[in-house]
């Protein structure tokens, strides 16, 4: 019985050593993990990104993770210059860019990561616009109103004499690439006139600042200043069976608005081999969708991530989207056909 009882506790001892030596080699590998993971590109993306590397750098603190902000289109000159090991973007990459990366050796990894919606804004002292059609955005934006659409009594009758002051994303923007796409009818189509900057919290204070604002940025941004913005909706006929919508997560998910786009990452293909560049992409897939919500952008579904993820692991380089650039209507659903179908 003794003896019995001498080999029970043995083995019990051998499994609480042999969990205790799994944990072990856990922490270790966790705290002995180093390098760097260098990330450039979009403003939008940022809060994202930022949010991952903040949580995984808790995880990981001998690994140095930095997230700069010089717009989608900045942050592809960087990354096709091999510059970054990640490139954070609010659109598809664009000919131009995927033709600098393959002249220059860099093929690259594109990972959805979350959907967003721009956010058309006015300052709360704007009483009288509660919506704009995409017409009368086109009216205001597009690169024959500079100089001339100045006032808000041209874009629509019944609207005061006041002056038009605008706020928009720099031309290094995939906000600003999207939203001419999307509104102009083509990328890139806009005046130039109006306060520009890749810095959404500078758009924010200006709109913020004049009662006279009208501005656009990701919606993420509006959610962080709801006392200090008025979002405008947006009457579109192919959204909402034409009536206006404002931007709301439950609106992208059922694709009632029109302004709705996918966020991306690109990642290096040689980066992604070292050890801590490949832990981040894999810890950002798998918290994505949670750290989505929590800076106000709307997650994918868990099978888009589990697509990406096998994307990742497969080392599937290239375009999803035919490397055009800025995609204006792709749905979750398509998104999801698109990955289903790339990852076979």
């Amino acid at each position: 019985m003794l003896e019995r009882w001498r080999k029970m506790v043995g083995a019990a001892l051998v499994g609480v050593m042999a969990a205790m030596t799994v944990f072990a080699v856990s922490v270790v590998s966790q705290t002995q993990l180093s390098g760097s993971v260098k990330i450039d590109g979009s403003s939008t993306v940022y809060l994202l990104t930022e949010a991952v590397a903040e949580e995984f750098q808790k995880r990981f603190p001998r690994v140095k993770v930095t997230v700069g902000i010089s717009g989608t289109g900045g942050g592809f000159k960087k990354f096709g210059r091999g510059e970054t090991d990640i490139s954070n973007a609010s659109r598809p990459i664009k000919p131009t860019e995927d033709e600098e990366c393959r002249k220059n050796g860099i093929a690259y990894i594109e990972l959805p990561v979350a959907y967003d919606a721009l956010a058309v804004v006015v300052n709360p002292a704007n009483k009288w616009c509660n919506y704009l059609t995409v017409e009368e955005l086109k009216r205001i934006w597009e690169p024959e109103a500079q100089g001339k659409i100045t006032n808000w009594s041209q874009i629509r009758k019944g609207f005061p004499n006041r002056p038009l002051k605008l706020f928009g994303p720099g031309t290094d923007s995939g906000t600003f690439d999207f939203f001419t796409e999307a509104i102009v009818g083509k990328s890139g189509a806009s005046r130039g006139d109006y306060t520009a900057s890749e810095d959404d919290n500078v758009l924010v204070h200006g709109v913020a600042s004049d009662p006279n604002a009208l501005g656009y940025f990701g919606f993420a941004y509006y959610a962080e200043n709801r006392n200090r913005l008025k979002a405008v909706a947006i009457q579109c006929h192919c959204h909402n069976d034409g009536k206006p919508m404002l931007p709301s997560e439950k609106a992208v998910i059922e694709d009632r608005y029109h302004l709705a786009r996918p966020l991306f990452i690109y990642v290096n293909r040689e980066s992604a081999n070292r050890p801590e560049v490949r832990a981040f992409v894999e810890f950002y897939l798998q918290n994505a969708g949670r750290l989505a919500k929590e800076v106000r952008y709307v997650p994918l579904p868990k099978r888009a991530y589990d697509l990406a993820m096998e994307r990742f692991k497969k080392r599937v380089v290239g375009s999803m989207f035919g490397a055009k650039g800025a995609q204006v209507g792709v749905s979750i659903e398509e998104l999801l056909a698109i990955e289903a179908k790339k990852t076979k």
